[in-house]
């Protein structure tokens, strides 16, 4: 309190008030200070520095319905790799982003682990935005866009427009599920 006294005393032999020093009071405010809420975003994934999330009221990132699934046939049609067909192994829902198999190949330079081992030029598959594909059926050799409808049993099911065919049918969960094992399968291997 004697400081504040004391620059008090100096103000007044400036002629300044003490409120009148930029517009803020110098003697302590009694009101608390105000504190804003932290929303930081909570993600798992590893993300960059420049990306900003969209957050729920809750801090958790909101995540974006896609029209397509892990395991999907996609006909790439935008992008360096337009033309391209492959399968999609990777799915980001915070950013609508996907990885195609064999697909967007970017190169990563890789440090030694070790004392004496070379560095390495690996080559990685990068994400692509879910709005750059479309589903593809390999049957007809066609890309469409994809619709929704509710088969009689009560099921709701993906198809494609063009040809009708149905993309979520249960042989094919089937079908993906066994060859999942069987790659897991070969790597232990």
């Amino acid at each position: 309190m004697a400081a504040i006294a004391a620059l008090q005393g100096s103000m007044a032999s400036l002629s300044l008030a003490p409120s009148s020093f930029f517009g803020e009071s110098f003697l302590p405010s009694l009101s608390p200070p105000v504190k804003f809420a932290d929303r930081s975003c909570p993600i798992v994934m590893k993300l960059k520095r420049w990306e900003r999330k969209e957050c729920k009221p809750n801090s958790l990132p909101v995540l974006h319905k896609m029209h397509v699934k892990v395991g999907d046939t996609v006909k790439i049609i935008a992008g360096d790799d337009k033309g391209k067909v492959g399968e999609i192994t990777r799915i980001f829902r915070h950013n609508s982003k996907i990885v195609v198999k064999d697909i967007n190949f970017k190169t990563k330079h890789m440090k030694s682990k070790e004392q004496g081992e070379p560095g390495k030029i690996v080559k990685i598959e990068a994400p692509i935005h879910s709005s750059n594909v479309m589903l593809y059926s390999k049957e007809q050799n066609v890309a469409s866009r994809v619709g929704h409808k509710v088969l009689e049993d009560g099921s709701k099911v993906r198809y494609l427009i063009k040809t009708g065919e149905i993309i979520d049918s249960a042989e094919n969960w089937k079908k993906l599920i066994k060859e999942a094992k069987k790659e897991k399968e070969a790597e232990a291997a």
